[in-house]
């Protein structure tokens, strides 16, 4: 990540972390401010467009919980109760018997 990358998205988060909408003109005025004068306009604007109508703090906080998938689940997911999750365990061992019977045909990657 280059010197321009990074100044681009501390700013971003400076902006962020007061409450202020993110924008290209914003986050130049706090580079300048920083006397930070390498960054090109394009760094910006880029940053700017992709955080637009997005809230930063709440990206940040879930970094790590990855656990987007689980929360499509809708009302027949209740409703299936434990049925559900067997046929799910089902499929995934169909699956990995899929994967492992490609290492019972004699060739592999570093074969």
């Amino acid at each position: 990540m280059s010197n321009a990358e990074l100044a681009s998205s501390y700013a971003a988060l400076i902006l962020a972390d007061d409450g202020v909408e993110i924008t290209a003109d914003k986050l130049q005025t706090i580079l300048k401010a920083a006397k930070i004068a390498d960054v090109e306009p394009i760094w910006t604007q880029l940053i700017a467009k992709a955080l637009e109508g997005k809230d930063v703090k709440e990206l940040l906080s879930n970094v790590g919980s990855g656990g987007g998938a689980a929360a499509a689940a809708g009302p027949g997911a209740a409703a299936g109760g434990a049925g559900g999750a067997a046929e799910e365990a089902k499929e995934e061992e169909k699956e990995e018997e899929k994967e492992e019977s490609d290492e019972d045909m004699g060739f592999g990657l570093f074969d």
